[in-house]
């Protein structure tokens, strides 16, 4: 028993200041524009994809097999607490098509069974909770620091929050379909791998 809670102590102690109690329905914690954004989800695939097809990147699209296939979603979404390679892809908006390299995220669970997906590494790092929604996704509700920042909390800054889904998509494979983001691109993805 004390050996455990320890564990827990030591996990509350790491666990970054953008995290907060979260409802269990992301519905109540959502603001409006955002519960819309993921609403409007297919819409985004729809038009990113297209957008990224017309900029010429067709084959790097098929290249990624299921990242990039809005219905590929499998059941059981949750990933497991623990670190993750991860990249974010962007698609339309102010470029048809950009990807960038591998950087460190974690899944951290809380004392109090929150589940927090944070992006540790990089110039753009989200941070935010993951909610049940159905067998085959997740929904996220966090904010993006950039550079140097400290992490933000979901409702810290509206131009910083960011609302999504995630989903599995094979095996020790997820990715998280940020819609509409406020800057840059139509569609943001990110490929999270054990």
């Amino acid at each position: 028993m004390r050996e455990r809670l320890l564990l827990m102590a030591a996990i509350a102690a790491a666990l970054p200041l953008s995290a907060h109690a979260a409802s269990g329905d992301w519905r109540k914690d959502a603001v409006q524009l955002d519960r819309r954004r993921i609403e409007r989800l297919d819409q985004a695939w729809t038009h990113a994809l297209d957008e990224a097809r017309q900029g010429g990147h067709a084959r790097d699209l098929a290249a990624q097999g299921a990242l990039f296939k809005p219905n590929a979603a499998l059941k059981r979404p949750q990933p497991a607490p623990g670190t993750y390679r991860c990249r974010t892809f962007k698609l339309g908006g102010n470029l048809p098509y950009v990807a960038y390299g591998w950087f460190t995220c974690r899944v951290e669970l809380t004392p109090g069974g929150d589940m927090i997906l944070r992006k540790i590494t990089g110039s753009q790092r989200q941070s935010g909770n993951l909610y049940p929604d159905s067998p085959r996704r997740q929904v996220f509700l966090g904010a993006v620091a950039w550079g140097s920042e400290k992490p933000l909390a979901y409702r810290q800054d509206v131009e910083r929050d960011q609302a999504g889904v995630l989903e599995r998509i094979g095996q020790n494979r997820w990715r998280l379909a940020l819609p509409y983001p406020k800057q840059e691109s139509t569609l943001d993805v990110i490929e999270l791998r054990r």
